[in-house]
């Protein structure tokens, strides 16, 4: 899609520090083009039906979308008024744009036929090929934090104790000790409560697996909250198709079975120890906690990144499948992020790419 005289003209004003030039020069998104083929019947039979819009721009588009947490709605508005949107889509003034329904309807499409995780991946590669992100990592930590569902219950149903506070309490019939609970169906069907110490929260449980040297996510691993780490991490680990020789975790993911998994894998384990009812923590148990902890503020703040600046605190969407794809989404848009912030581009469009050193 070529850009007008004028669209040209008012691209160069923006400021070459702008962070979405730098990724549209960082990223060879024809090379992604692949991933984003056959999502529509038209390409299918070859013909019949009306033109659907270039994958490419769609999923740049709904990239923004999750980078700026703009509702459809609000994304179709920026698309057709903001500049730096224009350019980072291919746009230019007297281009159709899509609409709301096109864009969630695409977004749907990458979700049901499986193409974010490979997407991820893909980013990842071009990122290690610009020496961006460190290939062969040696190192990757592993952990989980609470997202809030987009509709809570208006009553309180099953509350379960924190993997880490103590045992998990979970009845048959969904009760607990000394509360009388009313089980009212929300509006999101696969969420569930969880409580943390005092605090109880109604959603999903996100897992993270980030490289231990530069915190660039390598995988996303989406489950209800009140489900324990340890059943999620093999799952976790094997989406991320990590290169690392060590993988670092919390007490929550702290099993036999997990660390024989890792054995198979050929991958040495740093998954903490946990003491149990007259079984406590030896010297040397105690001294190795304390030494995966250190690897433990990489994650944090990929966490912190992603629920504040990518506003992830509250999912967007309902069900599991839905929630782990806005995850992987603003996961793209956080490892973007860092990989621009350690680039120059020397000219406004399609510039020299060089590390940045001031």
């Amino acid at each position: 899609m070529q850009m007008s005289f004028g669209t040209l003209e008012l691209a160069e004003r923006l400021n070459r520090d702008n962070v979405l030039l730098k990724i549209e020069a960082l990223i060879e998104w024809e090379d992604l083009r692949p991933k984003l083929t056959g999502l529509y019947k038209r390409e299918l039979s070859h013909g019949g039906g009306q033109e659907p819009f270039d994958g490419l721009l769609m999923f740049k588009a709904i990239l923004l979308g999750q980078w700026h947490s703009l509702s459809d709605a609000a994304l179709e508005q920026a698309l057709c008024v903001r500049i730096d949107f224009m350019q980072f889509c291919g746009l230019s003034l007297s281009d159709a744009i899509p609409d709301e329904t096109t864009l969630c309807r695409f977004r749907n499409r990458l979700i049901t036929n499986d193409r974010l995780d490979d997407l991820l991946a893909s980013i990842n590669e071009q990122l290690q090929s610009h020496g961006l992100m460190i290939k062969g990592a040696t190192g990757a930590v592993i952990d989980a934090t609470l997202i809030e569902s987009a509709a809570r219950p208006k009553k309180t149903i099953t509350l379960e104790v924190d993997a880490e506070e103590g045992k998990i309490v979970q009845f048959e019939d969904g009760s607990q000790p000394g509360i009388n609970c009313i089980e009212e169906q929300s509006a999101d069907p696969d969420a569930t409560w969880l409580k943390k110490g005092r605090k109880s929260q109604f959603g999903y449980r996100s897992y993270l697996v980030v490289d231990a040297q530069d915190g660039y996510v390598r995988g996303v691993h989406t489950a209800p909250a009140n489900q324990s780490e340890m059943m999620h991490f093999e799952a976790a680990i094997d989406g991320a198709h990590i290169e690392a020789n060590r993988v670092y975790a919390d007490k929550g993911s702290a099993s036999n079975a997990n660390r024989q998994f890792l054995r198979k894998q050929k991958i040495k384990s740093a998954i903490m120890h946990r003491a149990y009812k007259n079984k406590p923590l030896s010297s040397r148990q105690k001294l190795a906690n304390q030494l995966i902890s250190k690897k433990r503020y990489i994650i944090e703040q990929c966490f912190g990144t992603i629920k504040r600046l990518f506003r992830m605190e509250r999912a967007s969407y309902f069900g599991t499948t839905k929630v782990n794809a806005q995850v992987i989404l603003k996961s793209i848009c956080m490892n973007l992020k860092k990989a621009a912030n350690k680039i120059f581009v020397d000219q406004p469009l399609r510039g020299a790419i060089r590390p940045n050193i001031t």
